[in-house]
Parts: C-alpha cells; structure tokens; sequence
C-alpha cells in the first residue's frame, strides 16, 4: 500500500467507479452534538485533495451545527460488491466562500434552486410547503443562481485513514495510517 492514505484512497476509489456501485462517492458522515450525542447521515464527497475529503450541505443544518461544536468527525465509505470501506477520522473546517461559490456554480439548477429553497433540519408542516418554495424560486430566479449564504461546505482533514478488505473466512485485512508528528504511520491492525 501507498506511504500515504490519500493516494491509497485515489487508487480505490478509482477501482469503485469502474463497477456498477451507484454514487460511489457516498459515505457515513459521524458527529457528536453539544450532549455528546452521536448522529450518522449518508452524505456525498465533491473532493479528494492531500487535504482530505470535502462535502457541502446547509450550514444551519444539524450535521453544521454539530461541527461547529465538535469540530471532529469521522466518514465511513462503504463498498458492499467489492468487499471494501475505508474510514476517516478527523477535525473539519469550513470551506472558503469562493470555493463553495465556485462549486455551487457547477450544480444543476434544480440543485441549486433546491438550496434556497430548503433550510435543512428545519421541522416543516408539509411538503407542499416546500414545493411551493421552490416553484416560487425557480420563477424568481434567472440563469445566474448565486450560492445561498446558508449554504456550503466542509473539508474534513484525516488524521487516522483506516483501509478494510473483506475476506471470504472472516479474517479480514486491516491497514490504518495515522499521522503523527506530520507523518503518516502505516499498521496492520488484527480483524
């Protein structure tokens, strides 16, 4: 395996997308409110940096308050058919408004368009509410959308990468890196 996690990463990430896995890009987002309660949701990696791995969402939404609070977080890619999933674990920042800017440019209008229109984590009395929003403001807008202030994103930075490979027998391969003084250590950990 490569000295370093994100190479690693790159190499089987590139293996996912050339299988049928729909949105291999989709991992478990893990984080710890303000009672130390934790709370899990399937969000979508946009970018792979040395970094780390960034995903956007609403900035009031749970998952942004919790990361405000706690600015730690883990992520959990799995890959069922090829038997794999690789854990990140680390501290979040936020991303910088003109690359969140730049990155909402590249959505789909409806995508776009849905961000306004949603203020996720938001108790609402019903879906009609919300479609009503959205017609509203897809006729207000024209073709230039900019990004809602309430919207963004996150960069979460690795400092433990943890690859599995499944095993027929159930003895499974483990490697975790973790960095330590700025450099990554490679283990075999027992499955």
């Amino acid at each position: 395996m490569a000295p370093d996690p994100i190479p690693e990463f790159e190499s089987w990430f590139g293996d996912v997308t050339t299988t049928a896995i729909e949105e291999p890009n989709a991992f478990v987002l893990a984080t710890v409110d303000e009672d130390g309660a934790p709370s899990a949701r399937a969000v979508l990696m946009k970018d792979l940096s040395a970094a780390g791995i960034s995903f956007y969402t609403g900035m009031d939404s749970r998952k942004s308050r919790a990361l405000r609070l706690n600015s730690k977080a883990a992520a959990t890619f799995v890959w069922i058919p090829l038997h794999r999933q690789v854990r990140f674990e680390g501290a979040v920042i936020e991303i910088e408004a003109d690359v969140a800017d730049a990155y909402f440019a590249t959505r789909p209008r409806g995508a776009q368009i849905a961000a306004h229109a949603s203020r996720q984590s938001e108790v609402v009395a019903g879906r009609g509410i919300l479609d009503e929003r959205f017609a509203r403001l897809d006729e207000q807008f024209d073709d230039d959308i900019p990004r809602p202030e309430h919207w963004g994103g996150w960069l979460l930075r690795p400092k433990a990468v943890e690859f599995w490979q499944g095993r027929p027998n159930r003895f499974h391969d483990r490697v975790r890196y973790r960095l330590e003084d700025g450099e990554w250590v490679k283990e075999r950990l027992s499955p």
